[in-house]
């Protein structure tokens, strides 16, 4: 496939990186030549000087022949155009854009992406995915991680696993003897900097973050077989009054309607636009650093801290300072990857990725076969994904055990219609299921294979 990736920031050389990896022929385009050689000399890509939304460029770029463009640029415009001109100057396919700003994305201005204005196919906003993402996992307290497949029948968790979990050490093999009315599966374990896609025989160990399925209607009994009974939270401290912020404010409005919110944001003139923009939210002004704004904001009688300003440094001790003071769960936005491996060392209780989060979109759309949706993790090492099983598909009228999957694939849950299955060796696929599957990177497009149109295996 080829693919021009518009913009060498840190989505940008994410997406240019993943799909490199896997073989794609690739040109990236950004005004920044420091960017682009750096970025050249890092992977296996071609890289062009410009301005993405010129049609020279994107002609330099080989839009003539390309086959998807992914517009990422800090400019919302410039991607916008990107899109515009890739279509009707080079007719190329499909065309995905980033757009911050919340005013094109109202609903009643619709119709502006649609073929016959502004011929955008996925419209990407960041803002919204990680407000979404906060959410999620706001829902199921005690998670690091949470992801809804199937329309929400199964759910995918993260959990953090320490000495106090009630199954650490224990074989998961056993865990179908001690639970045999749930229907729950390890999908993989995060150990280090490995990603394991687990045996029977294999344990979850101090230290662990585990990723497992299970139907959504038993969703309350697997967390508490994970030690995790808490409550969902009920008085919410948000650090960061940005566009994040306000966003995420309106969506725990909508989603968590008796929730007691609170926002900290230090520039007076935000802070003033986001009271305007909420009903009974409290909106403080002040350096979420500072003691006495703490204090004020109560954030030792609150059941989540949610630091979510554009400075990483600020997000982390932040929320070490709520943690000290009392909160009883602290969730950090973190852009740079590098700190993500440091947080649980230092008390944080969940990290969200902003760039990693919008890769998992972009990702969903580039998969090849009937994917529906895709998680990335660790930096792309490995992908939770939901695809739909076609007529065509080697997986269909096959029993699991038969299948002869490759090292490195788990089928996690099977969705069939409104039943949520947990394959065992004996479960047969039939067609039109969801199967929701965890992959490492390496045997990924053997899975798209599993799920293309044509007859095509391994």
């Amino acid at each position: 496939m080829k693919v021009i990736v518009c913009g060498a920031g840190l989505v940008g050389a994410s997406i240019a990186q993943q799909l490199a990896s896997e073989n794609n022929d690739v040109t990236v385009v950004d005004v920044d030549s420091e960017v682009l050689r750096r970025v050249g000399e890092s992977m296996d890509v071609q890289t062009i000087g410009g301005h993405a939304s010129q049609p020279d460029v994107l002609e330099s770029a080989g839009a003539t022949d390309a086959d998807m463009i992914i517009a990422v640029t800090q400019g919302d415009e410039i991607n916008m155009v990107a899109c515009q001109v890739a279509h009707s100057l080079f007719k190329v396919p499909t065309r995905i854009a980033r757009v911050r700003a919340q005013s094109y994305l109202q609903p009643e201005w619709a119709d502006l992406f649609s073929r016959d204005h502004m011929p955008i196919d996925v419209i990407i906003s960041p803002e919204i995915e990680v407000a979404r993402a906060v959410s999620r996992r706001l829902h199921v307290p005690g998670a690091s991680d949470m992801i809804s497949f199937g329309d929400d029948r199964v759910r995918v968790v993260a959990v953090l696993i320490d000495e106090d979990t009630p199954l650490i050490d224990t074989p998961l093999r056993q865990l179908t003897e001690l639970f045999p009315e749930m229907s729950i599966r390890i999908l993989g374990i995060l150990r280090g900097d490995e990603i394991i896609v687990p045996s029977s025989d294999d344990q979850m160990l101090d230290g662990d973050e585990v990723y497992f399925a299970v139907d959504s209607s038993h969703l309350t009994r697997a967390m508490a077989a994970f030690g995790h009974e808490e409550p969902e939270a009920r008085r919410i401290v948000i650090i960061g009054g940005g566009n994040i912020g306000l966003f995420l404010a309106k969506q725990l409005g909508t989603d968590h309607p008796n929730v007691a919110l609170k926002i900290i944001e230090v520039n007076k003139e935000r802070a003033e636009f986001v009271a305007e923009q909420l009903d009974g939210v409290v909106v403080l002004c002040g350096d979420a650093l500072d003691a006495e704004i703490l204090n004020e904001a109560n954030v030792r009688t609150a059941e989540a801290v949610i630091a979510v300003t554009n400075d990483d440094q600020i997000n982390i001790l932040s929320s070490l300072l709520a943690k000290r003071d009392g909160s009883k769960r602290a969730m950090t936005l973190v852009n740079n990857a590098s700190y993500g491996a440091l947080m649980r060392s230092l008390g944080v209780d969940a990290v969200v990725n902003p760039r990693a989060i919008t890769v998992s979109r972009i990702l969903q759309h580039i998969r090849r076969g009937r994917i529906r949706a895709v998680h990335s993790l660790r930096e792309g090492k490995a992908e939770i994904i939901e695809a739909e099983a076609l007529e065509a598909s080697p997986l269909v009228g096959t029993a699991i055990r038969d299948l002869k999957l490759p090292h490195g694939v788990i089928a996690g849950a099977i969705v069939r219609e409104d039943k949520v299955i947990i394959p065992r060796g004996a479960t047969v696929v039939k067609a039109h299921d969801k199967v929701i599957l965890f992959a490492t990177k390496s045997v990924l497009k053997k899975v798209e294979k599993l799920f293309a149109v044509r007859l095509e295996f391994f």
